[in-house]
């Protein structure tokens, strides 16, 4: 990408380098998720049914719509739409929540744990075939740039208001 036609509203060259992290993420996530329909298709899932499964499975207790949402990076009423469609599938099963009885707690079912395992094997594979192509210690500096942004943007309001 060339810097100059980034945004002529961006002097600051570490304005642009944010910048272009930035982009990268976006179109990063729009291919995984794309790549990852593709990977679990035959499978019955989504990326985002992956997801949530995911978010369930390694938290090693059963969670409720907005600890998944905030495991995964959604909202919780797109963490909800998954888990409806996964209960619909068998694959996860609410729990009564006894401190809040409209947001019961979602586990894996036996089913939804064979499909996870199944998803996490074909996942293997691709992330052996992936860390062939990407050094580890570029994938770890990455890994360390995006949780740092994660935090930041986590902590810090945004600075501008919007214009009409």
């Amino acid at each position: 990408m060339n810097r100059r036609n980034l945004s002529p509203s961006l002097p600051d060259p570490n304005a642009v380098a944010v910048t272009e992290l930035t982009l990268a993420v976006f179109r990063l996530n729009g291919v995984l998720l794309h790549w990852g329909d593709k990977l679990v298709a035959p499978l019955g899932l989504t990326s985002a049914r992956w997801q949530v499964l995911g978010a369930i499975a390694l938290a090693d207790t059963p969670l409720t719509a907005p600890q998944v949402g905030g495991a995964m990076g959604v909202t919780r009423q797109g963490a909800q739409k998954q888990l409806n469609l996964l209960t619909e599938q068998g694959l996860v099963k609410p729990h009564p929540n006894p401190a809040n009885q409209r947001s019961p707690f979602y586990a894996l079912t036996p089913e939804g744990w064979a499909r996870y395992r199944k998803v996490d094997a074909l996942w293997a594979a691709q992330a052996a075939g992936l860390a062939a192509l990407i050094p580890v210690s570029k994938a770890n500096t990455a890994a360390r740039t995006l949780e740092s942004m994660l935090r930041a943007l986590q902590t810090v309001p945004p600075f501008s208001k919007a214009q009409p």
